[in-house]
């Protein structure tokens, strides 16, 4: 056995080593989607009062639901069930990334902050197409 490598698993150290999936908790897509909710939710506290009953709620709603869909999709015991959850995710982090553009353009959020929420949703994104991918194929 090489130097290093532990002799029961093969792995050369902890951060290696596959990690266990005991709860959605531990799903690290759910974890970038909780703080994605308390930076839109930071954010849309500056919207002007006239977007009260517009705007922030929409955008709000549209920012829980990415988390909530993947835990209620792995609360599920069918695969089916839970690729569909995760699409429903997808789908609320699309309508998100097009609600934070009208922001944008609205010029409710700075470029720097906008970019900022973007790039976080992009990462989450990736993520969740990837999950999305490979629970497909099982």
């Amino acid at each position: 056995m090489c130097p290093g490598i532990c002799r029961s698993t093969g792995w050369k150290s902890k951060a290696q080593r596959p990690r266990i999936i005991k709860n959605y908790r531990d799903l690290i897509v759910w974890q970038r989607s909780m703080e994605l909710v308390t930076s839109v939710y930071l954010a849309t506290k500056t919207f002007p009062k006239e977007e009260i009953y517009g705007l922030v709620p929409q955008i709000r709603r549209s920012c829980v639901s990415i988390p909530s869909n993947i835990a209620e999709g792995y609360g599920r015991y069918s695969t089916n069930d839970y690729l569909r959850f995760l699409q429903v995710s997808r789908g609320s982090l699309y309508e998100l990334q097009t609600q934070l553009e009208v922001c944008h353009n609205l010029n409710y959020l700075s470029r720097e902050k906008f970019e900022e929420l973007f790039e976080q949703s992009r990462g989450i994104e990736r993520m969740l197409c990837s999950l999305i991918r490979k629970v497909g194929h099982k």
